[in-house]
C-alpha cells in the first residue's frame, strides 16, 4: 500500500475498490468538474469578448489595455493566490470593504474562503483572472487575420455587430478555439491543484479538494502511495476521455476565406 518500504505487498485492484467507495473521492470529482465547467465557460466567453472589442472597436489606449489584460498570465500562481487571499480577507479585504458601501457597516463579513457554499466560486474567480489575458491574445491574433471586407459586406447586408461576431468571427477562428479549449480544460486540472494548495489547502472541510490535491495528500501526507497512484490513474483516464469527447463534440468543417 505504501511506497516507502522494501516490504511491498501486491494488492491488485484493492486501491481502486477503496477509491470508488470513498465519499471524499466523489466530492473531489464534483469539485474538479465544477471548477472545469465554471472556469472554462467564463474564461472563454470573456476572452472572446475582450479580444473582439480590442480588435474591431476603436478604443483609446488599446495597447495599454492589452498589456493590462496579459499581466496576470506572467505572474506566478503563488503571487496571484496571495493577491486574491488579501482581496477575500473577511476583515480587511478589498471585496468586503467594497460591499460594505452597499450593505451597511453593521453587516457580517462574508467568508469568501471560509464558506463551503461560495469558496469554490472564489477559487474560480482567481483562476479566471489569471487565464483570460493569455487566451484573449491568442484570439486577437486569429481575429486580426480575418479580412475586414467580410465584415463590410455583412454590414451592407444589414448584419449587426452581434450577428457578425457569431456568423463570421467565431466560425473563422473555430480551429483556434477548439485547440485552446482542449488545452485549457486539461491544464485547468493542473492549475486547480496549485490554486487550491496555495489558497485553501482543500478546505473548508474538503469543499475545494480537487483531483491532484487529494492525490498529493494521500500519497505524500498520509503515506498511502498506492492509493495516491490509483487516484493518478483515474485522473489520467478522465483527462484522456475528456479530451477525446471535446475533439469529437467540437469537430466542424474547416472554413476558408
Amino acid at each position: 500500500m505504501g511506497g516507502y518500504t522494501d516490504n511491498k505487498t501486491f494488492v491488485g485492484f484493492q486501491n481502486f475498490s477503496k477509491l470508488f467507495q470513498s465519499e471524499k473521492f466523489y466530492q473531489t470529482f464534483q469539485n474538479s468538474v465544477l471548477l472545469i465547467v465554471i472556469v472554462t465557460i467564463v474564461t472563454f466567453a470573456l476572452a472572446l469578448l475582450f479580444a473582439s472589442m480590442l480588435t474591431r472597436e476603436k478604443l483609446k489606449g488599446q495597447n495599454f489595455l492589452r498589456v493590462v489584460f496579459y499581466i496576470p498570465n506572467i505572474l506566478s500562481v503563488v503571487v496571484i493566490s496571495a493577491i486574491f487571499s488579501a482581496i477575500f480577507d473577511p476583515n480587511s479585504g478589498l471585496l468586503n470593504a467594497f460591499l460594505k458601501l452597499f450593505r451597511g457597516f453593521q453587516a457580517e463579513p462574508i467568508l469568501w474562503l471560509g464558506d463551503q457554499k461560495i469558496v469554490i466560486f472564489s477559487l474560480a474567480g482567481a483562476m479566471i483572472w489569471q487565464a483570460i489575458g493569455y487566451y484573449m491574445v491568442m484570439y486577437m491574433a486569429s481575429m486580426a487575420n480575418i479580412p475586414e471586407s467580410l465584415y463590410e459586406s455583412a454590414g451592407l447586408e444589414g448584419a449587426g455587430r452581434m450577428t457578425q461576431f457569431f456568423q463570421i468571427t467565431i466560425p473563422l477562428i473555430w480551429t483556434n478555439i477548439r485547440t485552446t479549449l482542449t488545452f485549457f480544460i486539461i491544464s485547468t486540472i493542473n492549475m486547480s491543484f496549485l490554486f487550491v494548495m496555495t489558497m485553501t489547502s482543500g478546505g473548508p472541510d474538503g469543499a475545494t479538494e480537487v483531483f491532484l490535491s487529494y492525490m498529493y495528500k494521500e500519497a505524500y501526507t498520509n503515506s498511502s502511495y498506492g492509493y495516491g497512484m490509483a487516484i493518478g490513474v483515474i485522473v489520467f483516464l478522465f483527462s484522456f476521455a475528456l479530451a477525446g469527447i471535446l475533439n469529437a463534440v467540437t469537430r466542424r468543417e474547416h472554413l476558408e476565406y
